[in-house]
């Protein structure tokens, strides 16, 4: 069995690579050639955590694995990331354990890259201004993967803590230096929202990040962050004049509160939420209609996503000799 690093995962697979994983993967999920159970998630409420458990099979891509993340939020405090994980991959011929490698990263690239493939399929061509709302490692991420599918001239992050936003400064630093020169830092994320054609958000706020109203005609949203039936990142009036679209309808409507919640105070139906991000990739429903529309992309994470960017990262380092190999039979 093979074990691979951080560092190995960021240089076997590229935000470019990721974010094309993406739309195949998501292409599959969404015609039905994948098995991925919603995730078991296990509350810690002593250490104010939450363990999550989920597996994936996507048997066009031989990907078939595991993910085990931790979201501790009180880890910043000790000095230690919110989010660990770790994935495992086996053979989807024989079932041997084929290699475990680092999660932590991996799920924040993924995440970055399906935004990435939701800012490609959905935002105006034109767009040249980012906001990113939540200065997380998944903010580096969804700033890298945007970056890397628009022609984006100026970067906002936004968090509530100057200390979080120096330290997605140093994250870019270390791993998208490129995008250095392009980015601003605030803790206005109304301002930031008002000015921006691309807005990302990654938090786990219980209350929206951001009035409704400063969404302009023609902006494209991707909300990562809240994942939970108690957490809203958007504001209910957003999602209800958005054109919206989901990574898998049945996991987003169990899952997220951005739409539990407009759901219960009847404000939307079921039906607003019947578009999948795997149906624009493969065409059968329409992206942007005009550059007036307002498109929202919701993501509250696949393990499709997880086992296809593993097992891309798995065949590469097989064939390059990258990794730490294991016999846990001796």
């Amino acid at each position: 069995m093979l074990a691979l690093t951080r560092e190995d995962v960021r240089r076997l697979v590229p935000m470019p690579d990721a974010i094309e994983l993406m739309k195949t993967a998501f292409s599959e999920l969404s015609a039905g050639r994948t098995v991925s159970p919603l995730r078991t998630v296990i509350p810690v409420a002593a250490h104010n955590g939450d363990a999550l458990f989920m597996p994936a099979h996507v048997p066009g891509m031989d990907a078939l694995g595991l993910k085990v993340v931790s979201v501790f939020k009180d880890n910043p405090a000790k000095g230690l990331p919110v989010i660990h994980a770790l994935v495992c991959l086996v053979d989807p011929e024989t079932g041997q354990p084929l290699t475990i490698m680092d999660g932590t990263y991996l799920t924040a690239l993924r995440t970055g890259a399906v935004s990435g493939a939701a800012t490609d399929l959905l935002a105006r061509q034109d767009s040249r201004t980012l906001a990113t709302i939540g200065a997380g490692a998944q903010g580096a991420t969804q700033i890298a993967a945007v970056c890397a599918v628009r022609p984006i001239e100026r970067i906002i992050a936004v968090d509530l803590f100057p200390e979080a936003l120096e330290r997605l400064r140093g994250i870019l630093a270390r791993d998208w230096p490129d995008v250095l020169d392009r980015l601003e830092t605030s803790t206005d994320a109304d301002a930031a929202v008002r000015q921006a054609d691309i807005v990302c958000t990654a938090t786990t706020s219980k209350r929206p990040v951001f009035d409704d109203a400063s969404v302009r005609p023609g902006t494209h949203v991707n909300a990562v962050g809240a994942y939970t039936p108690e957490m809203q990142e958007l504001p209910a009036g957003l999602v209800v004049r958005a054109t919206v679209t989901v990574d898998a309808v049945e996991p987003a409507l169990a899952e997220a509160g951005d739409f539990i919640i407009p759901l219960e105070q009847g404000l939307v139906d079921r039906g607003h939420f019947s578009r999948e991000l795997g149906m624009v990739a493969a065409g059968t429903v329409p992206g942007r209609r005009d550059d007036a529309e307002v498109t929202l992309f919701k993501s509250v994470g696949n393990a499709v996503q997880d086992v296809v960017v593993a097992r891309r990262a798995y065949e590469r380092a097989s064939a390059d000799g990258t990794g730490t190999s294991l016999d846990l039979g001796s």
